[in-house]
């Protein structure tokens, strides 16, 4: 049975919360609650009592950590907080005798990642990082039609994700603005799109060059809409009717609750303009990167398309394969689902060479994150989850791996050069992906003495 203690009680903390409280009855209990905010640990504790929750709550904070996870006798912390503060948990949660499950991105540095890593060695405990989009079914799809050899060897990837001006405008109001804070969105938000990479073809990243600016959410674009009396913040803003941007935190229940009503503890403001100049992570960025699978892939992320989604191309020995995804927007902790799957407009396209090609009807995901929420929490709660084939579970190696492409990619902004991934974290063991079928090894490789063709 675990008994769970959530540090960090934000917007993104409420599926782990209902998770470990009450929807895993036979495996979890969740016994304390720690957080900076007073008000948000009191707030979350009437939300459990209404959905029927009477067991014993510890509310604490952070300096109560190890103490309160003696007294509850508390096995598994999981870490929701602010990303910068990822490291410290995980490693005083690891020292004290728990396991852990963490939320994305592991951590912001390659510093702050040894960190956890040597701490792993250290106590021999474990580290599971929580990659929902790996569990959607479209995802596995991809997995399972790349394992098969459809397209042969992958030689090449061509990948472009859109966060629209919803969405992607909401990094711009909240603690990620900044990079000391969130590593900016090459390791807050793109750990996932690099871990899909990872997972889809098998390698990890070797040398990382990268481009970044922020090029629109800027002074000068509030300016090109005649936004001429800019505030702070939202709530105080004389432009508000007329800004696209404006996001009512008082008007919509959940934000007023969760954040409004809460400021008066730590000063947080939820509603940010996205314009200001105190934002230093970049809105438009663009990467390459070398896998030492000798895959090379071009990857860019926008966050003020119109649209909500990636693109990813696969070009293979025997062919190209192309997937579409197209997710529902929303802002963070609204009430909306996060990255619900537009059916009609997510397409999987196998074309073999010398074909005309195919569509794979897709497996439709219902939830949040293109399905993938409900399987992790399955895969993570359940007291039998069952096998892995595909190696959907994530622990602290692939964790490492999959924010070691967007730390690089920072270094090589900051610094104007490619970055070799293992002079920020040398010697890291590989993830346990599935074994790599025969006919996606390099050719000439020998495999049960017979060499690989492409």
């Amino acid at each position: 049975m675990k008994r769970t203690i959530l540090v960090g009680v934000g917007g993104r903390s409420v599926m782990w919360r209902d998770a470990a409280a009450f929807r895993y009855p036979q495996s979890s209990t969740l016994v304390g609650l720690c957080d900076i905010n007073p008000g948000r640990l009191d707030l979350a504790l009437r939300q459990l009592r209404s959905h029927g929750v009477t067991t014993p709550m510890a509310l604490f904070p952070p300096e109560e950590f190890e103490r309160q996870i003696r007294a509850l006798n508390a096995n598994t912390v999981i870490v929701t907080s602010r990303d910068s503060t990822h490291d410290d948990y995980i490693v005083r949660a690891l020292e004290a005798g728990c396991e852990v499950i963490t939320e994305k991105p592991m951590t912001i540095s390659a510093e702050k990642c040894r960190r956890i890593l040597d701490a792993v060695r250290r106590t021999g405990r474990s580290v599971r990082v929580t990659f929902n989009y790996r569990y959607s079914p479209p995802r596995r799809q991809v997995k399972e039609l790349l394992q098969s050899g459809v397209i042969g060897r992958v030689l090449s990837v061509e990948f472009k994700w859109m966060l629209d001006t919803s969405h992607g405008a909401d990094y711009f109001r909240r603690w990620h603005r900044n990079k000391a804070n969130s590593g900016g969105l090459l390791v807050h938000k793109a750990t996932h799109h690099f871990d899909l990479v990872n997972w889809w073809i098998n390698s990890v990243p070797e040398t990382v060059a990268a481009f970044g600016d922020r090029v629109f959410y800027r002074p000068e674009q509030a300016l090109r809409y005649g936004l001429m009396r800019r505030a702070e913040r939202c709530a105080e803003c004389p432009e508000s009717p007329r800004c696209p941007f404006f996001l009512d935190v008082r008007g919509n229940a959940r934000l007023r609750e969760l954040y409004y009503n809460q400021e008066g503890y730590d000063g947080y403001q939820r509603d940010r303009c996205v314009f200001s100049d105190q934002i230093d992570i970049e809105d438009t960025m663009n990467v390459i990167v070398s896998y030492r699978s000798g895959v090379k892939m071009t990857y860019t992320l926008t966050a003020f398309s119109p649209w909500e989604g990636y693109h990813i191309v696969f070009n293979g020995t025997r062919g190209r394969l192309e997937h579409l995804m197209r997710e529902s927007s929303y802002v963070n902790a609204d009430g909306r689902t996060p990255g619900e799957m537009i059916r009609d407009a997510t397409t999987i396209n196998v074309m073999p060479h010398f074909s005309k090609g195919y569509y794979v009807p897709v497996e439709e995901g219902q939830g949040g994150h293109g399905g993938g929420d409900q399987r992790l929490m399955d895969d993570l709660f359940l007291p039998d989850p069952g096998p892995d084939p595909l190696g959907l579970r994530a622990d602290h190696r692939a964790g490492a791996w999959s924010i070691l492409t967007g730390i690089a990619a920072n270094h090589s902004i900051a610094e104007k050069r490619i970055v070799p991934v293992a002079e920020l974290v040398p010697d890291l063991d590989l993830p346990d992906y599935p074994p790599t079928p025969a006919w996606d090894l390099p050719i000439g490789l020998p495999v049960d003495g017979s060499p690989a063709s492409g």
